[in-house]
């Protein structure tokens, strides 16, 4: 399988008007265009009766204390975990696009709805929904995308990565509301093939002025 963009290079900076956060000018961040990217893919193995797309950054925080601190940094080397930002599935195997901001256009306070996704798909719950539980004018069921919005003084690049499996079954046996590891659960024995995409994003204005 080869999954690819035209929304920016494999492996460079997400632009920003793909991520859920930009920077504000004055050191902090402000939300931003938050469009998905375009997506393309080809060559999905003979068999697949759907397709999965998730995306997930692996370089958050496991530690709170630091993050979003004026005057202070996340330490680089600070253990870190996966923080899934797009989780869909059950897309018809013939399917091999997604067009540019398809699913998503603006961030949408308390979450966009689900789990009903455009091409017939469904939509897990991405983990701004954790994020925001504890603020009550934010808190509710994000579904679908919602892109970048790391610490704005992280040390650490954060690393995003769009995996999309060709699944041997039409459904996966999930119903109601459902989340990444959930999705990654029960994929095990179903896939036939997987392909990735990835781009880089910081919020830390010490790192933009040295150009990353």
């Amino acid at each position: 399988m080869k999954l690819w963009s035209d929304s920016w290079t494999n492996g460079d900076r997400i632009p920003t008007r793909y991520a859920a956060g930009r920077p504000d000018g004055a050191g902090r961040a402000a939300f931003s265009d938050n469009l998905n990217p375009h997506l393309a893919w080809s060559e999905v193995p003979a068999g697949a009766q759907s397709l999965v797309l998730i995306c997930h950054d692996f370089d958050v925080p496991t530690r709170g204390d630091d993050v979003n601190q004026a005057g202070r940094e996340v330490p680089a080397d600070l253990p870190r975990q996966d923080f899934f930002h797009w989780v869909l599935i059950d897309l018809p195997p013939g399917t091999s696009e997604i067009a540019e901001g398809a699913f998503s256009q603006g961030f949408t306070p308390r979450g966009k709805p689900g789990p009903a996704a455009p091409l017939g798909g469904r939509h897990g719950l991405n983990d701004y929904t954790g994020w925001f539980a504890g603020k009550p004018d934010m808190a509710g069921h994000y579904f679908g995308y919602d892109g970048p919005f790391p610490p704005f003084n992280d040390a650490l690049i954060h690393h995003y990565v769009f995996t999309l499996y060709a699944v041997a079954v039409p459904r996966l046996p999930l119903e109601g509301e459902f989340t990444g590891p959930q999705v990654r659960d029960k994929l095990v024995g179903r896939v036939l093939g997987e392909a990735t995409f990835s781009g880089t994003y910081t919020l830390n204005q010490r790192l933009l002025s040295a150009g990353h």
